[in-house]
């Protein structure tokens, strides 16, 4: 296991998430919970959700594998990179001409006024899609390369524009800041571009690139293609699961009082920091390797790693979700009451960022495990596992919504994370879960996390006291 570029790749979306934090509470303080926020956070979520399903997921999952079994790598990449861009622009297009079309969309519960105010914003954002499908595409390539570091940092520079744009706009009207928000989210995508076209001239893979271009009607590559297409089908619905269910709950949350949608907004980002630091750092440099060994037939090799890679992630999780469920209101509290930002805005996004940590070990292990279904090209299995979790998800989401509110939206998503990690344990195999765990790993991990939570429990009796 690369342990060097595990630390690197979290170091750098650590550096990126805290700018992240930086940014969110400039943000929670110059706009606050209102209808200002909300609009840029439906502005933002929709180039964010189809980035996820399209590009970084499904893409990346499906790519990857067929490009290492390549024997044409420059024309397969190509080809397919091509097709790709082609289709994302004409979508782009569509949604900039049927802005309020796309806006009523994903926050149906919005009146005609503020979808007015949000469209625009809308359009504006969903030109960041374009920009980081090629950037997502060539930062697959410096994965095959085992270069993980300028993506991993690169996001800091779409933190950084935004911050930029915020500290300018300070002073302005809450509509002339999401205006400026927005423009800089392009901004920073530009320059996330930049490095990593530096990047690729650097490993010398624009060689493979040009080469493929000119070699583009000498290669057969229709079975290749045909490949990648059948993967990345059931791929993209498997990825599109967790995104819809986040899109459903925005949804769902403009139904519920103002400002559900930025308290779970506000909540998911935190849970995001250690979900993205330590699963997605680490799956990200895994795959390559566990895509290469399944080609070379080396699966010790690769139960070798998925031991080491589990205990640390249920290590590192465990720390974190006992963190986030017992000091929820101290974090909330230090990251983003001020100005705007009151106590009872910080304890309703409190109460979310408990619901959520308590489907972050699931949710964080189902990504460790869900690698040998992607690099051994079962995506339909994946897809099939993640429509059960989402189905489960739903349903729990309109019940619990009645009682809870938006604390019940974040509840059932942890709880079809859970059924994610059961059911991709299933597929993956029982007996590799149970060969880990007959581990004197298992009992540390229980000794080390009651001691943990005894611990967090004192300080939290302290910290509380300040706020």
């Amino acid at each position: 296991m690369k342990v060097k570029s595990i630390f690197t790749n979290s170091f750098g979306i650590l550096i990126s998430r805290i700018l992240g934090f930086i940014r969110d509470m400039i943000m929670a303080s110059t706009l606050g919970v209102n209808i200002f926020s909300d609009i840029f956070a439906i502005a933002f979520k929709l180039p964010n959700l189809f980035r996820r399903i399209f590009a970084e997921g499904a893409f990346v999952q499906s790519f990857l594998p067929s490009f290492v079994a390549s024997k044409h790598k420059g024309v397969f990449s190509t080809a397919i990179v091509l097709r790709f861009l082609i289709f994302i622009i004409f979508g782009s297009i569509i949604v900039n001409i049927f802005s309020d079309l796309a806006t009523k969309t994903i926050a149906i519960g919005f009146d005609d006024e503020t979808v007015a105010l949000a469209s625009p914003l809308v359009a504006i954002n969903f030109w960041y899609l374009d920009l980081i499908f090629v950037i997502t595409f060539l930062a697959t390539l410096l994965q095959y390369k085992n270069h993980f570091a300028t993506t991993a940092f690169s996001t800091s520079l779409l933190n950084i524009s935004m911050i930029g744009a915020m500290i300018i706009y300070a002073k302005d009207d809450p509509i002339d800041i999401v205006y400026a928000l927005s423009f800089s989210v392009l901004i920073g995508g530009v320059m996330q571009l930049i490095v990593h076209i530096i990047a690729i001239k650097k490993f010398n893979l624009h060689k493979l690139l040009i080469g493929g271009w000119k070699y583009r009607k000498q290669k057969d590559i229709t079975v290749e293609k045909k490949t990648f297409i059948s993967q990345f089908i059931p791929a993209m619905w498997g990825n599109s699961t967790a995104q819809i269910a986040a899109f459903l709950d925005t949804w769902m949350a403009s139904f519920l009082v103002t400002g559900s949608i930025s308290y779970l907004y506000y909540a998911n980002r935190i849970f995001q920091l250690p979900l993205a630091i330590f699963a997605i750092a680490t799956a990200t440099v895994l795959f390559p390797s566990i895509s290469k060994s399944i080609k070379n037939n080396k699966i010790k090799e690769i139960d070798k790693n998925l031991a080491k890679a589990f205990w640390m992630l249920a290590f590192t999780l465990g720390f974190a979700m006992a963190g986030g469920i017992i000091l929820s209101q101290v974090i909330v509290w230090l990251l983003f009451e001020r100005g705007e930002f009151t106590d009872i805005d910080r304890m309703n996004s409190a109460n979310i960022l408990v619901m959520y940590m308590i489907g972050l070990l699931p949710f964080g292990l189902s990504k460790l495990f869900s690698l040998f279904l992607y690099t051994s090209k079962r995506q339909g299995k994946a897809a099939i596992i993640a429509t059960y979790s989402l189905a489960i998800n739903l349903i729990l989401s309109f019940i619990l919504m009645q009682y809870m509110g938006a604390m019940g939206l974040a509840l059932a998503s942890s709880i079809g994370g859970w059924v994610l990690f059961i059911l991709t344990l299933k597929e993956v195999g029982f007996d590799k879960f149970k060969d880990i765990i007959k581990s004197k790993n298992s009992l540390y991990f229980i000794i080390v996390m009651a001691l943990f939570s005894i611990i967090l429990l004192y300080i939290n009796n302290i910290l509380e006291k300040m706020i």
